[in-house]
């Protein structure tokens, strides 16, 4: 079965988006993991951080499932919509400058802002054990032993789990090593996205992150937002900041309704079709 499909990036994030209301693939779980490991591969596939499976709803205008590199499906994406949402604008799928898609972090709306897209991202969740983490309460700057060294970690629910931690240097920092471990820390039962952020002044700060089953990517939306939300709560930024990562920059607003605001580009970059269920083995023939 060749199963059409269409790159995309937000800002380095990449995605590979599948209109599932056009192509024969199985609901199962299992399967759509195994589809978006093999897929999301960067020498055997396409290669992305993530697949975007775009559904009817019953509830919203569509329905976006997500699925990270390693196969685990996960509950929302800030970059990932973005792109969700030109992809649909584009094909004129909706005449609606204001989209409601369904989730798993619940309805969340993208519009049209120009040449970019803002997205309502809901509102944070600061309670501990519902971002979640094993602790209770808000947890701001808790003390987190990875190896050598200690963290102090801020924790934020984007509706996805973020750990943001503020460095002096995020340039020398061994994001992989420390990212990693602290992603499958046994305080974050569901694992958690990992943000190390450098506040430049109170509008600008400077983020890498290491993403929950993607490892670290060259942006995270619900990172950034989760970035921006630590820093206000921490004192150290106010409620609109520019979060500067590793494939271009965010507009973040904290919002007087308590709802944050995401701002940035989407970019298609190719489509093609693939057979994605080729063994490695029969390939090389």
């Amino acid at each position: 079965m060749n199963i059409p499909f269409t790159k995309m990036h937000g800002i380095g994030n990449d995605f590979i988006v599948i209109d599932c209301r056009k192509t024969a693939l199985s609901s199962e779980l299992s399967a759509l993991s195994e589809l978006s490991r093999r897929l999301c591969h960067r020498r055997f596939g396409i290669g992305a951080d993530q697949i975007l499976l775009l559904y009817n709803s019953a509830k919203a205008d569509f329905q976006m499932r997500i699925f990270n590199a390693d196969g685990s499906e996960v509950e929302m994406c800030g970059n990932g919509i973005r792109c969700f949402a030109k992809y649909i604008w584009d094909r004129k799928l909706s005449g609606k400058s204001v989209l409601e898609i369904e989730t798993a972090a619940g309805i969340i709306r993208p519009e049209k802002a120009g040449d970019l897209v803002r997205v309502d991202m809901g509102t944070p969740v600061l309670e501990g054990r519902q971002i979640p983490v094993d602790l209770d309460g808000v947890i701001k700057d808790y003390p987190l032993k990875v190896e050598d060294k200690t963290f102090n970690i801020t924790c934020v629910s984007m509706g996805n789990p973020h750990a943001v931690i503020f460095v002096d240097d995020v340039d020398g920092l061994d994001v992989q090593r420390y990212g990693s471990r602290i992603e499958t820390h046994p305080l974050f039962p569901r694992r958690v996205n990992v943000e190390f952020v450098h506040v430049i002044d109170p509008k600008t700060l400077r983020m890498r992150v290491w993403e929950r089953g993607s490892g670290e990517t060259m942006a995270c939306g619900t990172g950034a937002s989760a970035a921006a939300v630590a820093a206000n709560l921490k004192g150290v930024a106010g409620k609109k900041v520019t979060v500067k990562l590793l494939g271009g920059d965010l507009l973040i607003e904290l919002n007087a309704d308590g709802h944050v605001y995401m701002t940035g580009p989407a970019e298609e970059v190719f489509e093609g079709r693939i057979e994605p269920f080729v063994s490695r083995t029969d390939s090389k023939k």
